[in-house]
């Protein structure tokens, strides 16, 4: 789960401040030198680190925080607010696409950090949206970018321009020609890497903007390089001069360092965010939803805005009316499952739900998704609809079918039960149902070491 080390630093943080009931100012001076620390241990730029716990410490400091009822809550409230100015504010940055005309997009970044697969997810998001996106391969060093760029083009849905190893700035021009000739109104250039930073690259780059109009310009960085790189936005920022930053991996075991520090120190905003391997893998940067779930308060929005673009209305209506009806079975168990994997798996979803950080992921084992779809696909149409029908011979018959045993399909048998009940639970007592939830992570529930 990405920034999982810095939330449960920050959280632990909290959790002391909430013990205190009232809070003085030697409080607050310890608080924030245990904030400084997780800030640093993520990542985060010394200075940036500094500054927010200077500002922090400045408002809680004053009589909205002493004279509070609830001056724990306070401080978190502030932490929250502050995070958010550092990442840009509470609403997202977007390109400036012209309405006439091509928009011109240049990528550029280090070899490695993803460039060519998010000018594809670019492509495939803008292209989502109604727009006619182009791709232009400008890497002509690095072996097989070329092809790379093709077949990631074509499962994006997005045409690619190439002239082989043609100077990259006249790849550039003439591919806004061919744009121009075909009705593509945003061209996104694919433009070559290094392993490191060097005069060579930054030329190249430099002579690409010359040579066309280019209306943003877009570096790609690796979220889990931390401060490195940030210090890779800095010179690109001060060599080649960007307009915004690409963050990827944000979904790894990231430090959290870079999303923190890159527009305080370059001035420029994160526009969009990698959040897995797959092409549609790619959002808008929200500050205040990054900010929510570095303090494990989740980020609904985001959740639901991706289960909205992999599940249509009518898909969803059904299931929210067979859910309140109380006819949920192991087809739409099945389906549920298959969701969860599209949208990333239990930890993204649990990275995403307002205290998920503290349910144990492994309590959804996903290594036992596949032996639980073989089981349900080994039932018979009725044994899915009314799963209280199947008698010790037919678990028998469904573990040899799966592949599995007895004891599989029996735990797979409880657990959809306990699932009833809860799902009763949400219709009588929502609250009830987030008690639930602990004992299905917990007292053997679960998924936890299915099949093993």
């Amino acid at each position: 789960m990405a920034f999982e080390s810095l939330t449960e630093r920050l959280n632990g943080v909290f959790k002391k401040l909430r013990g205190k009931g009232k809070l003085n100012e030697a409080d607050i001076k310890a608080a924030m030198r245990e904030v400084r620390m997780a800030l640093l241990e993520a990542d985060v730029n010394y200075k940036v680190a500094k500054d927010f716990c200077a500002q922090v410490s400045e408002r809680a400091m004053g009589q909205e925080v002493m004279e509070s009822l609830t001056p724990a809550q306070q401080v978190v409230k502030i932490v929250n607010e502050e995070l958010t100015n550092l990442m840009g504010g509470n609403e997202p940055k977007y390109l400036r696409l012209k309405n006439k005309g091509q928009t011109v997009l240049m990528m550029c970044g280090l070899q490695g950090n993803g460039k060519t697969t998010h000018a594809a997810k670019l492509g495939k998001y803008y292209r989502s949206q109604g727009r006619r996106p182009l791709l232009v391969a400008c890497d002509i060093y690095r072996p097989a970018a070329i092809e790379q760029l093709k077949v990631v083009g074509e499962q994006a849905g997005v045409p690619v321009f190439t002239l082989g190893t043609e100077k990259p700035e006249i790849i550039a021009q003439k591919a806004l020609a061919y744009a121009k000739d075909h009705g593509n109104d945003i061209v996104i250039l694919d433009t070559a890497g290094r392993l490191q930073i060097d005069d060579q690259l930054m030329d190249e780059l430099v002579r690409i903007k010359q040579a066309v109009e280019v209306d943003e310009t877009l570096l790609v960085v690796d979220a889990m390089a931390g401060q490195e790189a940030v210090n890779v936005a800095k010179t690109f920022n001060e060599k080649v001069g960007i307009s915004g930053v690409i963050l990827t991996k944000t979904d790894g075991d990231t430090r959290g360092g870079a999303a923190l520090s890159v527009l305080a120190v370059t001035g420029m905003p994160i526009y969009f965010q990698g959040t897995g391997e797959k092409l549609e893998d790619l959002e808008p940067f929200y500050p205040a939803r990054m900010a929510n779930r570095i303090l494990g308060m989740g980020d609904v929005l985001s959740l639901i805005e991706k289960a909205q673009t992999l599940q249509n209305d009518k898909e969803a209506e059904a299931a929210a009316k067979r859910l309140m009806e109380n006819k949920f079975d192991m087809n739409d168990l099945l389906a549920q499952f298959q969701q969860v994997k599209k949208m990333g798996g239990a930890s993204a979803l649990l990275a995403m739900m307002p205290g998920g950080n503290q349910i144990d992921a492994d309590f959804l084992d996903e290594k036992a998704l596949p032996r639980i779809e073989a089981i349900i696909y080994s039932m018979t149409p009725a044994e899915r609809a009314k799963p209280d029908i199947i008698n010790p011979k037919r678990k028998r018959r469904i573990a040899a079918g799966s592949g599995t045993t007895v004891e599989d399909v029996n735990k797979l048998l409880r657990q959809f039960e306990m699932m009833q009940k809860m799902m009763k639970k949400v219709k009588r007592n929502p609250k009830g149902f987030m008690r639930s939830l602990g004992s299905l992570g917990g007292r053997g529930g679960g998924f936890r070491g299915f099949g093993r």
